[in-house]
């Protein structure tokens, strides 16, 4: 009932840019905080920066100063904003959000279908 569609993956030189964006839609009541994760090869998935509803944030001590996450309520869409790539930040990157469906009585994590990011020259 509840979709989360990821954009704005690609290939990007060292240095650059590229903003990814998420919009959830379906059945929804409420969202509460929503965020980013990536999984490189062989590696977890891991946090890369999250948002509450108020526009409190928090990022991995990898991104900070390079990423900046932000959303728009209105659009149930959640973005990230990344700068100065680097080769590391290669990954499937993942939207996620805490989400009460109409028909429910709670809250639930929900996730997108990943969107690949690779930092190469």
């Amino acid at each position: 009932q509840v979709q989360l569609v990821e954009s704005g993956g690609g290939l990007v030189q060292p240095g650059g840019s590229l903003r990814l964006s998420c919009a959830a839609s379906g059945s929804i009541f409420s969202i509460n905080a929503m965020g980013w994760y990536r999984q490189a090869p062989g590696k977890q998935r891991e946090l890369v920066a999250r948002i509450t509803t108020g526009g409190f944030t928090n990022y991995a001590d990898s991104v900070k100063g390079r990423f900046t996450i932000s959303r728009d309520n209105a659009k149930n869409t959640v973005y990230l904003q990344m700068n100065r790539l680097k080769p590391e930040d290669t990954a499937v990157y993942y939207c996620n959000a805490n989400i009460k469906e109409r028909s429910s009585l709670w809250f639930r994590e929900y996730w997108g279908q990943g969107t690949q990011v690779t930092v190469s020259s």
